[in-house]
């Protein structure tokens, strides 16, 4: 079973997170400091959550930073010293849980199966937060970003999410879906770029067998599939005239009917949507709906660019590290300092898509380490 150790001088928050952590299926030590831990529970632990950096000893055990007063200083200070995290307080356990669960291994035993079984009947929903990546960064916009989702996710209000390409929007998604009261049922994603405009109508709302040509079966589309869920519609400005207006419908009246049927089927689905489209200038063009806009546009939540968070690049650094390395299982890889101010400075034009593709590359192109001279070469 995973140890972690947990060093936290305030006694209620240690309580606390023994006691989430512990119900998580980890075996958890807990000290108000490194000096009144035990030296074999530094040595033995499988990570460390510790709230003063500055206290910690040279340790090889990874580490996260729990802080109570939030620094882009104290951020970088962190993770040049080879922070898994650094987590502002209040804490945010799913972003917690998350990032232990990406950088340590655990083997569950049958008490931790029975813990959850219990809690999946007591609650009658299941989990899924502890399964999104984690929403990385202290700066502002971020810091917004995310208070934004815990207000909105609760509500059933329709949300239209708009960004560049590679910002996160499906991640915001996830996101509002994992914290509402539809978190058990389904979250279903359809790109509507990605399907051809003949065939978006059958997707999203099925066909009946023999209603075109190669509907050999009938078949369920997407928004009988998120029944009691989630649709999540990317790239909705890319849809057609003519499967807007269905999609409008739907909204109104909660039926859909299926393509080469004349039945309604009742659908109880909370739609989000995105796009990198200007729907009003497209709206101007005669290429989306107004009235569709305004019933997608009840919520508007806007994902910030890289550019406008470039405090946030050695946070995502660290994070994308972890995550690629363990995803190949293989150890995790150092990276100097210098390295980490050259991505710091440079333009992501394709924001968190386009550095964690740079990160896999450095990952698998350095050495040992990754140095500057990795950055200048392969970024």
């Amino acid at each position: 079973m995973t140890k972690l150790l947990v060093l936290e001088h305030s006694k209620s928050v240690r309580n606390n997170l023994r006691e989430r952590l512990e119900f998580e299926g980890y075996a958890t030590i807990v000290a108000e400091n490194v000096s009144s831990a035990r030296q074999e529970d530094m040595t033995d632990a499988d990570l460390i959550i510790i709230d003063d950096l500055q206290t910690l000893p040279p340790v090889d055990t990874p580490f996260i930073v729990l802080s109570s007063t939030s620094t882009l200083e104290s951020a970088v200070e962190a993770f040049r010293r080879g922070a898994l995290d650094y987590l502002t307080k209040p804490i945010d356990m799913n972003r917690l849980l998350s990032t232990i669960k990406s950088n340590v291994s655990q083997t569950e035993t049958p008490q931790d199966k029975t813990r959850q079984t219990r809690r999946n009947i007591k609650t009658k929903k299941s989990t899924p937060p502890a399964t999104v990546e984690p929403i990385i960064g202290n700066s502002e916009p971020i810091v917004h970003l995310r208070k934004l989702i815990d207000k909105v996710a609760p509500s059933p209000a329709r949300v239209l999410i708009t960004g560049e390409n590679g910002t996160g929007k499906e991640l915001v998604a996830r996101w509002l879906h994992a914290k509402s009261e539809r978190a058990a049922a389904p979250f279903v994603e359809v790109n509507c770029a990605a399907i051809p405009s003949e065939l978006i109508e059958s997707e999203l709302f099925g066909h009946e067998r023999g209603a075109f040509t190669s509907a050999i079966k009938q078949r369920k589309g997407k928004f009988e599939q998120a029944d009691g869920g989630t649709l999540f519609m990317d790239e909705i400005g890319d849809m057609s005239l003519s499967a807007q207006a269905k999609v409008l419908r739907a909204l109104q009246e909660r039926k859909i009917s299926r393509v080469g049927s004349d039945r309604d089927i009742d659908v109880d689905v909370r739609v989000i949507a995105a796009t990198n489209k200007n729907l009003k200038d497209e709206i101007a063009k005669g290429n989306f709906r107004e009235d569709l806009y305004h019933r997608l546009s009840v919520i508007v939540i806007s994902v910030p660019p890289l550019r406008n968070r470039y405090g946030d690049v050695p946070m995502l650094v660290n994070y994308f590290i972890g995550d690629i390395c363990n995803h190949y299982s293989m150890p995790r890889k150092a990276i100097e300092a210098p390295a980490v101010d050259a991505l710091s400075k440079m333009r992501w034009s394709g924001n968190i898509r386009e550095l964690r593709n740079a990160i896999e590359r450095l990952i698998i192109l350095s050495g040992e380490r990754i140095t500057l001279n990795d950055v200048k070469l392969y970024c």
